[in-house]
């Protein structure tokens, strides 16, 4: 089996710029700087063959670059956060391969949740439950960060990636990519 998911990868400066802003993080675990993605689809786990089969299936997708910025930093999760994350900015041409790559998903057996797609790069996850002082500096962490600004850079491709869970996180593999500008 096969943890999976499709992304766009992030530039070597764009994650310099993202490692700086998890620089005294007071609670919860950072993302390693060589994780950070803009996720597209989450895929969960299939046997090797289905995602092979999704591989060929992504070969074919067309779509038109376009220019991606980093901005502001925020959290999921309400009261209690679950992560922290870089907000994404990208015009419809995001959007529209986020709609490709999961059509291209379905097309191969894979469920994909028609969940609202709200584009960001996790900075750090969060345990369940955390103290009140805890929650404090988060919001205060936060509202450091608001100004955070990174790009534009050109999304020039996409990638399938693995990802296996670790006691320290997740380790994320590049399979393949695809490039844009195909329209």
């Amino acid at each position: 089996m096969i943890r999976a998911f499709v992304a766009l990868p992030l530039p070597d400066e764009v994650r310099q710029t993202l490692e700086a802003a998890q620089a005294g993080l007071p609670a919860g675990r950072p993302v390693a700087p060589e994780n950070f993605h803009v996720t597209l689809v989450f895929l969960g786990e299939h046997p090797e063959p289905v995602v092979e089969d999704l591989h060929h299936v992504l070969e074919d997708v067309k779509a038109p670059g376009f220019a991606v910025k980093l901005a502001g930093v925020g959290v999921f999760g309400g009261a209690v956060p679950r992560l922290l994350h870089a907000g994404v900015e990208a015009g419809p041409e995001l959007a529209h391969l986020r709609r490709k790559v999961a059509r291209a998903a379905r097309e191969t057996g894979i469920e994909v949740p028609s969940k609202r797609f709200i584009p960001h790069v996790t900075l750090a996850r969060f345990p369940k439950e955390m103290p009140g002082e805890d929650l404090a500096a988060i919001q205060g962490f936060v509202a450091r960060r608001l100004d955070l600004r990174a790009g534009p850079f050109p999304a020039e491709r996409f990638a399938l990636y693995r990802s296996t869970l670790g006691r320290n996180g997740a380790i994320h593999e590049e399979l393949a990519d695809y490039p844009l500008g195909r329209a």
